[in-house]
């Protein structure tokens, strides 16, 4: 009987080890980009600015779900980083202003889909630009 429980432990235990985890939080990867605004006049046809897009939103969407997991805002030179992630697939998007949206405030996602195919990756997606 101790052999036969013995037995169970160690195969419940490499069970629960074995098991893959979903994208998310709990791991030790991280993605980074940088987010670049550009202002334009009221019919997106002038260019009247741009530069890095401080303190802005930018939001990861864990594998498969269908609402955000987490939101951070933009550095002053619009960088941001999401640390702590399993490996998995992700989505990070901002939101921009356009003159096409059907969206009642006139904003429309950028997004981004980013793979973390390992422990300890950092994943740069590089730059996203907005208009803001």
């Amino acid at each position: 009987m101790k052999q036969l429980l013995t037995i169970l432990a160690i195969a419940l235990t490499f069970t629960i080890i074995s098991c893959k985890k979903p994208a998310g939080e709990g791991g030790n990867s991280s993605i980074k980009g940088n987010v670049w605004g550009e202002n334009w006049n009221s019919t997106f046809t002038i260019l009247t600015g741009e530069g890095p897009a401080a303190n802005v939103d930018v939001f990861i969407i864990y594998g498969n779900e269908t609402s955000y997991g987490d939101k951070i805002s933009t550095t002053p030179e619009g960088n941001f980083e999401f640390r702590y992630l399993r490996p998995g697939s992700y989505k990070v998007y901002v939101y921009s202003k356009t003159s096409t949206s059907t969206n009642p405030n006139g904003k429309v996602a950028v997004s981004v889909d980013v793979e973390i195919t390992k422990k300890k990756q950092t994943v740069d997606i590089g730059r996203i630009t907005v208009n803001i």
